[in-house]
């Protein structure tokens, strides 16, 4: 197909959403739960009301979507990222390769989706409609968050015995360490706990 063809109905149905998801989630950054309204979304995406209701007719639903579509992506490039860094370090140490994952799944904890995220679980606290529409969507986003890192750091560490203790260490501290930049914005990649995460990594999965 060359450029001057037209794109088929599909293909348009694809492109549309595609941008509601896109702009919902930016607007569930910039301005929170509360400032993701469907007119501040339908002005990001640049599609009619209509559309947008044809594609979701619920703003809650539209925006746990967003975020679960996000969050999915992210985790699929981190994995990437990882084997590119790891082609161009030409390294095999295990040791190498875990300070690398945990690098890596620490600077996720800085990144749209999860901020994204936060704001929906404040929601739900209270939203029972979120909560219900969250539950499946985070259920399995985090199978697939598990399932990555054992991709990650690789058969040999993945296959330890304390590996999943390992794992839901990381993910519930580095998730814990996050919430506070919040409030006290820096950069994250000079926190001293990415040191000490390394350092657990290797004690629990290398010696």
């Amino acid at each position: 197909m060359t450029g001057t063809e037209p794109r088929t109905r599909a293909q348009r149905t694809s492109d549309s959403r595609a941008r509601i998801l896109d702009a919902a989630v930016a607007a569930l950054v910039e301005g929170g739960y509360s400032g993701a309204t469907t007119l501040t979304i339908q002005a990001g995406a640049g599609v009619s009301r209509g559309r947008l209701l044809h594609h979701f007719p619920s703003r809650d639903l539209l925006l746990v979507a967003a975020a679960g579509h996000l969050a999915a992506k992210r985790v699929q490039d981190t994995e990437d990222r990882l084997t590119r860094l790891l082609d161009e370090e030409g390294t095999r140490d295990v040791r190498r390769r875990a300070d690398r994952v945990v690098e890596l799944l620490w600077e996720s904890f800085s990144e749209p989706h999860f901020w994204a995220a936060i704001e929906l679980w404040t929601a739900a606290r209270s939203n029972p409609d979120i909560a219900g529409a969250l539950r499946p969507t985070e259920r399995g986003l985090g199978s697939a968050i598990r399932e990555s890192m054992a991709r990650m750091f690789g058969e040999e560490l993945a296959g330890h015995p304390r590996f999943r203790q390992l794992r839901d260490i990381l993910l519930t501290s580095m998730r814990g360490a996050a919430l506070t930049y919040a409030f006290d914005p820096r950069d994250h990649t000079t926190d001293p706990l990415v040191a000490q995460w390394k350092d657990l990594v290797r004690t629990l999965l290398t010696t």
